[in-house]
């Protein structure tokens, strides 16, 4: 068994449980990390000597939650009855949570316990978290990088180790609600104002503080609020006249934030109203009932999968060539608009010196201005400091002069999109970097191999597009050309690593992968407000699928100039082949002059501040809306199927290698309904046989577009999914 808690007994007799997982930077609640607590808290109660706890992390944070791979090993190890294997295994947890906040009173008096503290040097998530409110006293370092939270929900699960239950009996419904419903991590400042935390020291009196406390401590200051006689939850149960009203708005706005595609926003809720009914010991029981019921729901299952398992996996490096590390030390940006500063901010955030190139200085310093207002509003949001803030901007050199780019081991070309352009601009830098330097266009449609050609070595030149805004969004998709090498892979990966996004890699095609998708997505609204389908509606079933934006809107959002500049060149490239089927509706309101959310009209109607107010009503007007409307799951159907069989084919095709950056891909580029885990996973969730079925449907009624692919049919034949298909894979 890996050590991976430690204890000590000092002179005055507290002792210290110390968290200190082996060869990990962050700790991750495991099994054997279990085991080893619980028997460390029975040792400190059962020894005399003893006369208080403090449980700390010998790293510069307390926990990055659980490791979620212990809750799989609970349901497999139960075999033919995985319910009762997750619920017995939390049960358990909750009996050693439950172990430490009693600490050893007397049932009946309450007296006799042992006061325990929880002593954090930095950030603290999930189970940590759950850990520190089992505890009677919750001390933070005041470390400004620290954040304290229950993340869970953005998984698919929930806080089910009792963090669910204590937090709401802390602070009551209201306020416990969006550390719950958003998972929102505070700063210690910020945690100590909600009530989450006691006690924010200086880093080098944490210890100190938490013993004092410790030998201070007394009886009172040791029981929890809903152990004790005559307890009342904060702000009412929902039988108390202003707790029936929490209630009330609080499954509204369960249900306006999740549409009712999460299940584990509705469980949770489900878990504290019922909870909220009953003592303490019945209410963990009941939590644990509803986490259980989360856990065996396919679209938990894959929301872990994807979001956790495998983006960690992509992030790690999962897909990267088997090279030396790969490191950036110099980056030249070419391009300071907000794209090209927007690299600059996390490229100079990440440590990374920055070389940003425009072709006229007042051009340059505008996208150093960018870097310095978006730094400016991170000290206002105390995001950042004056101080990191001046390191960033020490960092980069704005500038007309190539060069400059000397001693530069990447460059990221991020000009107007025009190939005879990029031509150029590659040629130029070039002619001064060094030979050993990778050349990364950034581009969204053109093709990496075709602007490779501008370079004599076209084995060190990649595509790597960045989605806007840089600074905001977490996916980066990586291009490989026909030609090039995996030096330029590795370096494009090293480099995505250093800037803390998330890579995808993929084979030079049309549109790339996360585009390939969208458009389809976008064209099938289109396609259905020329139909007359009333626009409310596919906007509607759209959201109703957890997508963050429908069609329309997103069409606005990325500019209808952009649609036809793309639906013109697509036209061009594919000639008889392209389907101009959505065209109509696009290039009507581009005629009209209605561009989108940057011209305050475009399919919605905006106020003077661009706000958004309505549809437009001219849609109606161009597009009458039938009498007869198609069923609300067809809209759903086409919308949410288009998109997944371009995923699917771009697999079939090889564009993408592996399916799981096919799904960590779909939710962080474009928010492909991050309930279902992914395109591939939502095809699983439905099985295959069924997924054809629907797919066959919709080719009679609606058209080829929707023709399943041969992959698919495949494996509906052999009863298989595509994770399935691909574990064996691998395993071969």
């Amino acid at each position: 068994m890996t050590q991976q808690f430690f204890y000590d007994v000092d002179a005055d007799g507290v002792a210290t449980i110390t968290w200190n997982q082996p060869e990990t930077s962050l700790n991750l609640m495991t099994q054997e990390g279990f085991k080893q607590l619980d028997g460390f808290v029975d040792d400190a109660l059962a020894d005399d000597a003893v006369k208080g706890v403090i449980i700390t992390s010998a790293k510069k944070d307390f926990a990055g939650g659980m490791d979620l791979k212990v809750l799989a090993k609970m349901r497999e190890d139960a075999g033919d009855d995985p319910a009762k294997g997750v619920f017995d295994g939390v049960m358990a947890i909750h009996q050693i949570l439950r172990k430490i906040e009693r600490a050893g009173m007397d049932p009946k008096t309450n007296k006799g316990g042992k006061p325990i503290a929880w002593a954090s040097p930095g950030t603290s998530a999930g189970i940590g978290t759950e850990i520190a409110l089992a505890c009677h006293r919750r001390i933070v370092a005041d470390n400004p990088k620290a954040k304290i939270g229950l993340p869970e929900i953005l998984v698919g699960i929930f806080p089910g180790s009792g963090g669910t239950t204590r937090l709401v009996r802390m602070m009551g419904p209201m306020m416990a609600a969006p550390l719950l419903l958003e998972g929102k991590m505070l700063p210690p400042a910020k945690s100590k104002a909600a009530g989450v935390i006691d006690e924010v020291v200086p880093a080098d009196q944490l210890l100190t503080r938490a013993k004092e406390w410790v030998l201070g401590a007394n009886d009172k200051d040791i029981l929890k609020p809903w152990d004790a006689k005559g307890y009342k939850m904060p702000g009412g149960a929902p039988y108390h006249p202003a707790g029936f009203m929490t209630f009330v708005g609080a499954n509204a706005m369960v249900h306006g934030r999740t549409q009712g595609v999460y299940p584990a926003a509705k469980a949770m809720l489900s878990a504290i109203y019922e909870g909220a009914l009953t003592d303490f010991d019945t209410a963990i029981r009941i939590e644990a009932r509803w986490f259980t019921s989360v856990m065996l729901n396919p679209s938990s299952a894959a929301m872990i999968r994807s979001l956790f398992v495998n983006k960690g996996a992509l992030e790690k490096g999962a897909v990267r060539p088997d090279v030396a590390d790969q490191s950036v030390k110099k980056v030249g940006i070419m391009g300071a608009g907000m794209m090209g500063a927007g690299i600059a901010i996390v490229s100079a955030m990440a440590g990374i010196e920055v070389v940003l190139i425009d072709q006229t200085q007042d051009a340059a310093n505008k996208g150093r201005d960018y870097v310095e207002n978006y730094l400016d509003k991170g000290i206002k949001r105390r995001k950042t400091t004056p101080e990191k803030k001046e390191a960033v901007m020490g960092l980069i050199t704005a500038t007309t002069d190539y060069d400059a780019l000397k001693g530069a081991d990447l460059i990221v070309e991020a000009v107007f999109e025009d190939v005879g352009v990029k031509a150029e601009v590659t040629k130029n830098v070039l002619k001064v970097v060094g030979a050993d330097c990778i050349f990364a266009t950034n581009t969204s449609t053109l093709p990496i191999t075709e602007l490779a050609k501008a370079s004599d070595k076209p084995e060190q030149f990649i595509g790597i597009h960045f989605f806007s805004p840089v600074e905001r969004m977490a996916l980066v998709e990586i291009i490989k050309g026909k030609q090039t090498g995996d030096l330029a892979v590795a370096k494009a990966l090293d480099f995505v690593r250093q800037i803390r996004k998330t890579p995808i890699v993929v084979n030079d095609a049309r549109f790339f992968y996360a585009n390939r998708c969208i458009i389809p997505y976008i064209n099938e609204g289109l396609r259905m407000v020329r139909e007359g389908v009333i626009p409310a509606t596919i906007e509607n079933a759209a959201k109703q699928l957890g997508f963050p934006l429908g069609p329309l809107q997103l069409n606005d959002e990325t500019s209808i100039d952009l649609g036809v500049k793309i639906a013109k060149a697509t036209k061009l490239a594919m000639g008889d082949a392209y389907d101009d089927s959505a065209d109509e509706v696009l290039f009507k309101l581009f005629d009209e002059g209605r561009l989108g959310r940057k011209s305050n009209s475009g399919f919605y109607e905006y106020d003077e501040k661009g706000k958004r107010t309505g549809l437009w009503a001219g849609l109606a007007e161009n597009w009458p809306v039938t009498a007869q409307q198609p069923e609300f799951i067809d809209v759903q159907h086409r919308l949410a199927m288009v998109q997944t069989l371009e995923a699917v084919r771009a697999y079939e095709q090889g564009v993408l290698e592996d399916i799981r950056e096919g799904d960590v891909g779909a939710i962080l580029g474009w928010g492909y309904m991050p309930w279902s885990g992914g395109p591939f996973s939502w095809l699983d969730i439905l099985g295959s046989e069924k997924a054809v079925e629907i797919c066959d449907d919709l080719t009679q009624r609606f058209g080829a577009r929707f023709t399943t692919p041969d992959i698919l049919r495949d494996m509906a034949a052999k009863g298989q999914g595509f994770y399935e298909q691909a574990a064996k894979t691998r395993a071969a």
